[in-house]
């Protein structure tokens, strides 16, 4: 394929590939908001839940590496076309699972299927069109890749009160079906390498090590951490396989990732960043979803169109920072996001049930606007100073870091905010005694006699739901800390002598 493909088809293939793009954005949010339905579906604990969410992000974390090989090995167009086809089937799967492990399973089909749909979708796009042209179309794929924050908690909520939470994955086959046969019809073949090679090894220990990290994560708190033999095999598993796969990327010819990449100190760095931005983009998102729905009694469709705002405020400030990059430090862009994002965090320390539509629709914003003021600057000096042949290895660690950072944030703060609660209420309830003077008031004493079982039942629901208000609090500091506490690492990036032409779309695949 090259840029010289006749005008009438390269409409239709930015078309098709565009709403690939489109349909894999928007699952990496519109199934939060059904996340208390499908927990009820399926018997699940508050922390086995979000197993939903993490299982899709680490199988596309290790599947994006990998992808340009094989493209370059099997064809960009059977690749894709296998992609959106195996991404589709894995929706109908998720939409049809009757148990928990069924639907994590079948996430992680579909994380695996889908982390090829935006790589390979962004590289059909710069081949089709001429280099003036790039520009405007790279724009038009950022914006898809951003229409999915901003309608998959909308369209999501909407789905699951008009139909059920299975129809958040049953949507994607009407767009894959469009987008499966616009690539089939209009885009062409690459050209295919039988001699490309991958490093299976280092891959394999990797994805080893990643998976088994993240089933630590996620079931450590269920299991009572270490007290468990499972979560020791699953330590031990991860630890050996990092150990082995570190040993052979210093030692093999070639290995999956180049360890010369990290002499770039502002690669380095930035590895560092996008991993804490991984993890306050998502886990914000994955505490508020039970944070509207069970503590404040919203509504699925409120709950998605609340959330909506912060998608929009990314968006809004990507295309502002856009134009600021060149003139504006972007170590200074890098400050302002993190200082609005800890701000959007320290904000809601101090939320209560009893909070506003308005102040949450607002704080989300401005949450959202500290990401847009983050994603374009740190992807630019990121790559500033990597040389240009090492940008292809580069891209796919950086995505890979983002998507461990998304997914470990979300099994901690799942996991911090189990223990929490347990400890919040155990503080609470010693003061809960029946000669506390404040049971003697009279319309305390029939609501919540600790003296019958009806009061105690009371006081047990009252007691818990401050506990739990206490340990969002809680999570929510954590994450404010976390976005101060990287704002030195600013200090450590050079800046770059001229600007670099860096593809600003990868930070927010």
């Amino acid at each position: 394929m090259s840029s010289s493909a006749p005008v009438a088809n390269r409409g239709a293939i930015t078309a098709c590939v565009i709403l690939a793009v489109i349909m894999q954005a928007l699952d990496t949010t519109i199934a939060n908001v059904a996340l208390p339905y499908i927990q009820g579906s399926v018997s699940a604990s508050a922390d086995q839940i979000n197993w939903v969410l993490t299982s899709y992000i680490v199988a596309a974390a290790i599947m994006t590496p990998p992808t340009a090989y094989l493209a370059t090995r099997f064809g960009r167009k059977r690749v894709l076309n296998l992609s959106i086809a195996g991404f589709v089937a894995a929706s109908v799967l998720c939409g049809l699972a009757q148990s928990l492990m069924q639907i994590v399973l079948f996430r992680l089909l579909q994380g695996f299927f889908g982390a090829a749909l935006v790589p390979l979708s962004q590289a059909i796009l710069l081949d089709i069109y001429t280099p003036e042209e790039r520009g405007s179309a790279m724009a038009l794929f950022g914006v898809s890749v951003m229409v999915g924050p901003v309608l998959g908690p909308v369209i999501g909520g909407w789905l699951t009160d008009h139909a059920s939470w299975r129809w958040v994955f049953y949507i994607n086959v009407p767009i894959g079906a469009l987008a499966f046969a616009g690539v089939t019809a209009f885009v062409t073949e690459s050209r295919q390498e039988a001699s490309a090679k991958l490093d299976w090894l280092g891959f394999g220990l990797l994805s080893l090590g990643i998976g088994a990290l993240q089933l630590f994560l996620d079931r450590g708190e269920q299991l009572d951490w270490f007290s468990s033999g499972e979560i020791q095999a699953e330590a031990l598993v991860a630890a050996s396989a990092f150990y082995l796969f570190l040993a052979h990327t210093f030692t093999a010819r070639d290995p999956f990732v180049k360890p010369g990449l990290f002499l770039d100190r502002n690669f380095a760095v930035g590895m560092l960043f996008i991993f804490v931005v991984g993890i306050t983009y998502l886990a914000s998102l994955a505490l508020m979803t039970p944070y509207l729905q069970t503590l404040m009694g919203y509504p699925v469709v409120t709950a998605g169109l609340v959330m909506g705002p912060r998608g929009l405020g990314t968006m809004v400030c990507m295309f502002l920072v856009g134009k600021l990059i060149g003139r504006v430090d972007t170590r200074w862009l890098l400050s302002a996001g993190l200082a609005i994002t800890a701000w959007a965090m320290y904000d809601m320390t101090g939320w209560t049930p009893d909070v506003s539509q308005w102040t949450i629709i607002r704080v989300g914003f401005v949450q959202g606007a500290g990401l847009g003021f983050l994603f374009v600057p740190l992807t630019t000096v990121t790559f500033s100073t990597l040389a240009p042949e090492k940008r292809g290895d580069g891209t796919g660690l950086y995505n890979l870091s983002r998507n461990i950072g998304s997914a470990v944030g979300i099994s901690i703060v799942t996991a911090l905010l189990t223990r929490n609660i347990q400890a919040n209420h155990a503080d609470i309830a010693t003061h809960v005694t029946p000669f506390n003077r404040l049971f003697e008031a009279p319309a305390v004493e029939r609501m919540f006699n600790p003296l019958t079982g009806a009061g105690r039942a009371a006081l047990d629901g009252l007691i818990t739901q401050q506990a739990t208000i206490i340990g969002y609090i809680d999570d929510f500091k954590l994450l404010m800390i976390l976005s101060l506490a990287v704002m030195p690492m600013v200090l450590l990036l050079r800046k770059p002598a001229r600007p670099a032409v860096v593809d600003h779309s990868v930070a927010v695949e």
